[in-house]
């Protein structure tokens, strides 16, 4: 069993948390309250932890190379949060195709469908 430590179970229970408010978000035809809840939960806005996470999530955000993914996905959070939650969606989900691309060619089948 991989041992965890207490930060990395509160960012689990936290991602666990998000994943399922915004699922169920989506079956009942886009609540923006539970998407919103979902995204606060799921991009850790709701926990901060320690310097060092806030750090590393912020090199990583902030590269040049995804300047671009990180203004779209976190553009759609914004839209989501004001209650527009279909484009919101769609947004997050083109910045989220766009911020991990690298990440998804190494991904079978459907991910190629999504980047050609």
């Amino acid at each position: 069993m991989v041992s965890l430590t207490d930060f990395q179970r509160i960012g689990m229970g936290l991602v666990g948390f998000g994943l399922f408010f915004i699922l169920f978000g989506m079956l009942l035809y886009f609540d923006s309250v539970l998407l919103a809840f979902g995204n606060v939960s799921t991009t850790g806005l709701g926990f901060p932890g320690p310097e060092q996470m806030l750090v590393r999530t912020f090199t990583f955000f902030f590269q040049r190379p995804k300047l671009k993914g990180t203004s779209f996905f976190l553009g759609g959070v914004l839209i989501v949060l004001m209650r527009w939650p279909l484009l919101g969606m769609l947004l997050e989900a083109y910045g989220f195709i766009t911020l991990f691309r690298f990440v998804l060619h190494r991904v079978p089948v459907p991910c190629e469908l999504l980047l050609n």
